[in-house]
């Protein structure tokens, strides 16, 4: 029985990463969500989101445990923010991200929370960064690129392992991960049917590509 509710999960089987660029970062992801790793349940969730004015967010798992953290980690960087009447830096962002994630895995449950995120921000002094947040709630800061533990992971980091260069531009950046997503989605059985990409600058934050791929590699 244990095993079967486990399989009826709704996962992001999915493909996330963020490229760190000369003048900012670059984040990515598909839209799939599986059911038991065999059914396609959406075609058109969001899994690279906006958090706030700052910050970005990209998640691969279980796709309630990672809506759920979402709002969480919104929520407890807007108290931070009110209770020290200064915004939180990027680094603090994640560290907030990975303490809730430690949390969450450590809390008895028959139904494992198991999330892995990408934390990507600019801080007030217009530095932008990358971080990674393992499952088990480590975190790490990213100074080139990195997917996360979603299923097209192997995919692309095959792919940026050749393709990305030290000190490319944002523009460079959102056109290498298009190249990753559409490559992922040509073999990974988790991901697929759209792409959306961000780019993280001094400027702000913008959605620079936002693209459904349903018959064009499915």
């Amino acid at each position: 029985m244990d095993q079967e509710l486990k399989n009826s999960i709704l996962k992001t089987g999915t493909t996330v990463l963020g490229i760190v660029c000369k003048d900012g970062v670059v984040m990515a992801a598909d839209r799939q969500v599986t059911a038991g790793g065999s059914i396609v349940m959406s075609k058109n969730t969001k899994k690279v989101v906006q958090i706030n004015d700052y910050l970005v967010a990209a998640w691969c798992g279980g796709a309630a445990d990672a809506q759920r953290l979402g709002r969480v980690v919104s929520a407890e960087l807007k108290l931070k923010e009110l209770r020290s009447k200064s915004r939180p830096t990027v680094k603090q962002s994640a560290s907030i991200t990975g303490s809730i994630t430690y949390s969450n895995i450590r809390q008895p449950s028959m139904i494992p929370n198991t999330v892995g995120t990408l934390v990507a921000g600019f801080d007030e002094d217009g530095s932008c960064e990358l971080y990674t947040i393992e499952p088990a709630g480590g975190v790490y800061k990213v100074e080139d690129y990195d997917a996360n533990f979603g299923s097209g992971m192997t995919f692309v980091l095959g792919l940026l392992e050749r393709q990305y260069k030290k000190g490319l531009s944002v523009k460079e950046g959102v056109e290498l991960a298009k190249e990753a997503l559409l490559s992922s989605t040509q073999r990974d059985t988790g991901s697929g049917y759209g792409i959306d990409i961000f780019t993280i600058t001094k400027q702000g934050i913008s959605k620079a590509v936002e693209k459904e791929i349903i018959g064009e590699l499915k």
